[in-house]
């Protein structure tokens, strides 16, 4: 399909990615019309350069620099020259018709017309929508007003926001589209309009729109707005600009009266006085997008609606609430539109926007089902895309196909490949299609698909890495399997006993390989550290202790419902410890924060003590909660007249009779060696250094934590009575 696409800092394409694959609480929309968000969209196109984008935003060079202590500046160098030409996906409001849905969703049909929004739909052929953000339209209402859904929602949210009564005086700041829209609601409820902007035409709009007043950008605009309201001010400002200046913000404080509101809209600075805020006692609410819903992956992704009874106006209810006003015709759109494009005009209407010659407002998309008949789409999906002439096969190579197009995969994986001869990428398959072709164009795959069939089915594919999120390693390690592919899955291999049983099984059933990445095997400093600790005559005592202030909040890792830090990340020192002592855990006792609570989640933040087969003991402590200069990894080693430490992956610390410390500059962290060693085995036959078992154990290690921390009581860990 065919996608509108922003390819680096500033250039706008149409090129062709994978259609997407139906995912569940979500249907797939072929669109009519789609509507360029002016404001959100081309903020994100940078005309003005990078030096300039540095001044305006200097803390894209701390970000820089943070990257670069973790991954060291070639990494780091060669991923901010990947910005210059990797793709993102633009647009988040259209309308269409239902070509496909999840059995999860039973409210829409095959051939309804919908309005759609989200910021991961783009402007497509094909859309893939979540079903709260996807709202049915009436008949009497065309495409071309219908794509209005979603920024009708912004402007919705943002009046009731506003808490705008009878007789309110409400000056709107920014008479973009959402302005526009904004002050058509807030008449509709009642509220005495001032409509502010710089453009004449948008002043003139607005009036011919009914806004009671509507003033351009001479003169003082205190003094007009004092005049207009006897002094008072206005009751509420709703600022509705885009601006990296607090200008919009200050000039809302000053027409605003005693004890008025203040709402912000637009994505502007805000700096405000603080006497002036003080002395006046202003209120300041914040609109966020479409209205509660916003940003919840439960609700957009996952589909649980809000009981009515406790959140009146949902996202989905405010779009299905301003479609009922259009059908109505109590709100117009058809002024607001100024110019219309076909899909492949894309670059062209984005050059329209950003020319302030020509005079535009709302851009809209065409896409080729408007030239079809007004029957139900029979759409025939490609979820194959070639992106370069696929090479012949050379003697011993290997050839790879990539599951997941995240940021391992660009920082540690991919690139890795490129140091390792004798291997090829055929193949990226992503759900995010324009991803899955930014990630193949950049590293060099034959094809990018957005079906994981797709590889499966491909005789040429002998390895597959698995590097999606957590709760698809399972299941995708087994279909690659049973496809009789070898497998490097990314840590944990699996979230259950059954499901670590049942990969082991396969593994002997197929005879391929599988490997899970437990990279710190194949870290320098930890293989001195093993080195170390191999010469041991007496049990030895560990003590790890991880701090991951990253993994909290909103951020998907956080989940326990998938694995958590736990599962996802403690998993790590499970294998590594028991790969240090060369002995099995035998037993673990633990203890967790406080669970129920949103943040921290308690059982990510754990205190776990461990007993050897040998009679070794070994701690681990995972926190979410520290701070971020408080240094990420500690790995603590001793026994009789030892102790060693590793830091980081870049300080090591021998202590015998003498102390002896080194330390590097940039942490080198194993991937390219585990990877490296797994493609050497496959070519020989050897057996993975990392294998299913040891994948299993550190599933097991971590189950039976959680276990203890949730019983508050020891737990046995026995892997044969698991695997056997």
């Amino acid at each position: 399909m065919k996608q509108v696409i922003r390819r680096g800092l500033t250039e706008i394409i149409v090129d062709e990615v994978p259609d997407p694959v139906v995912a569940m609480h979500h249907v797939l929309i072929r669109p009519h019309y789609s509507l360029i968000s002016s404001g959100t969209e081309t903020a994100s196109i940078h005309r003005d350069g990078v030096l300039k984008e540095l001044a305006d935003n200097p803390s894209h060079l701390r970000t820089v620099w943070e990257a670069m202590k973790v991954a060291g500046p070639v990494r780091t160098a060669a991923e901010v020259k990947a910005k210059f030409s990797e793709y993102a996906v633009l647009g988040y409001s259209g309308a269409g018709i239902v070509v496909d849905r999840h059995p999860t969703v039973s409210e829409l049909e095959i051939g309804e017309r919908v309005a759609y929004g989200g910021d991961t739909t783009g402007h497509a052929e094909t859309v893939h929508a979540g079903r709260q953000l996807v709202a049915r339209v009436p008949e009497s209402v065309p495409f071309e007003h219908a794509c209005f859904t979603t920024l009708g929602s912004i402007a919705l949210n943002a009046v009731r926001i506003a808490n705008v009564g009878l007789g309110d005086t409400v000056a709107i700041i920014g008479l973009g589209i959402v302005g526009q829209l904004i002050a058509q609601l807030v008449r509709l409820q009642g509220g005495v309009v001032i409509g502010v902007d710089l453009r004449p035409d948008r002043v003139e709009l607005a009036r011919r729109l009914g806004a009671a007043h509507a003033i351009g950008g001479s003169g003082s605009l205190r003094d007009v707005v004092s005049a207009l309201t006897e002094g008072r001010g206005a009751d509420c400002v709703i600022v509705a600009a885009a601006a990296k200046s607090p200008a919009p913000a200050r000039q809302a404080l000053e027409i605003c009266r005693d004890r008025g509101r203040l709402v912000i809209v637009g994505a502007v600075e805000l700096s405000f006085p603080w006497q002036e805020m003080y002395l006046k006692e202003i209120q300041l609410f914040m609109a966020r997008a479409y209205g509660p819903g916003s940003y919840d992956p439960v609700y957009e992704r996952e589909g649980r609606d809000y009981p009515v009874s406790y959140v009146r106006w949902t996202e989905h209810r405010n779009m299905v609430h301003f479609l009922r006003l259009l059908e109505t015709g109590a709100v117009r759109v058809e002024p607001l539109i100024t110019h219309r494009f076909c899909l492949e005009e894309a670059p062209a209407a984005y050059r329209t926007i950003l020319d302030p010659a020509s005079g535009s407002l709302a851009v809209l998309l065409r896409y080729p089902e408007t030239e079809r008949p007004a029957s139900v789409p029979h759409v025939r999906p490609r979820r194959t895309v070639e992106v370069s002439a696929p090479r012949a096969h050379q003697g011993n190579e290997l050839r790879l196909a990539v599951a997941g197009a995240g940021n391992v995969a660009r920082w540690a994986h991919l690139p890795a490949l490129r140091a390792i001869p004798e291997v090829t990428l055929r193949a990226v398959f992503s759900a995010n299609g324009a991803r899955g072709k930014s990630y193949a164009r950049r590293f060099g795959a034959a094809y990018c698909c957005s079906d994981y069939e797709e590889i499966l089915r491909d005789s040429e594919v002998d390895v597959v890495l698995i590097l999606s999120r957590n709760q698809h390693h399972y299941r995708q390690a087994l279909a690659a399997l049973q496809a009789g592919k070898h497998v490097f899955v990314e840590k944990p291999m699996a979230l259950t006993e059954n499901e670590c049983r049942s990969l082991s099984r396969t593994v002997q059933e197929t005879g391929r390989q599988l490997t899970v990445g437990f990279n710190r095997r194949f870290a320098p400093f930890y293989i001195e550290q093993k080195r170390a600790l191999a010469g041991r005559a007496a049990p030895a005592v560990l003590d790890c202790r991880i701090n991951s202030p990253g993994i909290s909040g909103s951020y998907w890792m956080a989940d326990p419902a998938i694995g958590g830090a736990i599962l996802g990340e403690a998993c790590h020192f499970v294998d590594l410890m028991y790969w240090l002592l060369g002995s099995e855990p035998v037993s673990v006792s633990a203890y967790c924060l406080p669970t129920g609570v949103r943040d921290p989640v308690g059982e990510n933040n754990m205190v776990a003590s461990f007993r050897f087969a040998d009679g070794s003991v070994g701690t681990l402590t995972y926190c979410t909660v520290g701070g971020k200069r408080g240094g990420g990894e500690r790995v603590e080693a001793f026994t009789q007249g030892l102790s060693v430490r590793v830091e980081d992956f870049k300080r090591l610390t021998l202590d015998t009779r003498l102390r002896r410390r080194r330390s590097r500059w940039w942490p080198d962290k194993g991937y390219t060696a585990q990877l490296n060693a797994f493609l050497t085995g496959i070519r020989s036959g050897t057996p993975p250094a990392v294998s299913v078992r040891d994948g299993a154990r550190a599933t097991l290690g971590c189950l039976r934590m959680l276990e203890s921390a949730r019983t508050l009581n020891p737990c046995v860990i026995d892997l044969d009575a698991v695997l056997d």
